[in-house]
């Protein structure tokens, strides 16, 4: 095993390990790896300190003397990880971009069972039904996170949370959600012992989200981009409320929508 002060180094596109990192931008391959890849120094520390070390952590020679670096590296290393430096071409074709963070984390990935969920542990809970935007659901978890939600619940056929463009939108908050999947017939078995209220957001409710009666712990159903909740799910919630339009505009971005959702349940 490498010291955390004497990484490898690699410098070739060929390597092993270097393109088993950059096949983790395909779905498949991260289904089948279980693994995931998070980008920059920031986001590295903050899984650390939520409790998840990276298996491997990659970092350029412009990151190599940032203090906060030896902290990853240790984290790393005493998980049996690997700790390499590369150049920016391979920064760079593992990222995807022109212009790369220097330090790139790859991480396992993480799904509590709906077993597992305790509802009265936060006030508020989100459920998103085959959400299809990998920054829309990136965002609805970093807006879980910062209201103190307790977790994010995927219903059915959802866009992958893990993928380096939806991890990119969650600004690390990957690390500090539950996030938990089931098919729709899993969800509305669980759903029966919810308890608190269930409430759905459509664009026929004759209920202002702002004056329907939450009971917590709430569970918030969100349908996706195009379609909303289909009949089943919105069936099966206690309340199905509106956000009014009041421009042109006749809805609303599924991740603005849903913070609305949040903080006025949570408020």
């Amino acid at each position: 095993m490498n010291a955390p002060h004497a990484p490898k180094t690699v410098t070739s596109l060929s390597n092993a390990t270097v393109k088993a990192v950059r096949a983790l931008h395909m779905r498949k391959e991260r289904e089948e790896s279980g693994l995931f890849l998070a980008e920059g120094l920031k986001i590295v520390i903050e899984a650390i300190d939520c409790g998840h070390a990276p298996r491997i952590l990659m970092y350029g020679r412009d990151a190599a003397d940032h203090p906060m670096l030896q902290k990853a590296s240790q984290a790393c290393l005493k998980a049996g990880g690997e700790v390499i430096e590369v150049n920016r071409e391979i920064l760079e074709k593992v990222s995807r971009r022109d212009n790369p963070q220097a330090v790139v984390g790859v991480f396992k990935q993480v799904y509590a069972s709906l077993s597992a969920i305790v509802p009265e542990s936060a006030p508020c809970w989100v459920a998103m039904q085959a959400v299809r935007d990998p920054g829309n659901l990136g965002t609805v978890i970093r807006t879980a996170d910062a209201a103190g939600c307790g977790g994010v619940i995927l219903v059915g056929d959802c866009v992958d949370p893990y993928s380096v463009e939806g991890v990119r939108a969650t600004m690390g908050s990957i690390f500090a959600v539950k996030i938990a999947k089931a098919s729709v017939a899993e969800f509305l078995a669980w759903r029966e012992s919810w308890p608190g209220s269930v409430v759905g957001t459509l664009l026929t409710a004759t209920v202002d989200h702002r004056s329907a009666d939450y009971v917590k712990p709430s569970l918030i159903l969100m349908g996706n981009e195009q379609q909303g909740l289909p009949p089943e799910l919105a069936a099966a919630c206690d309340v199905n409320v509106k956000i009014p339009m009041r421009g042109r505009a006749d809805s609303l971005n599924l991740s603005v929508a849903t913070g609305i959702m949040i903080y006025t349940v949570t408020g």
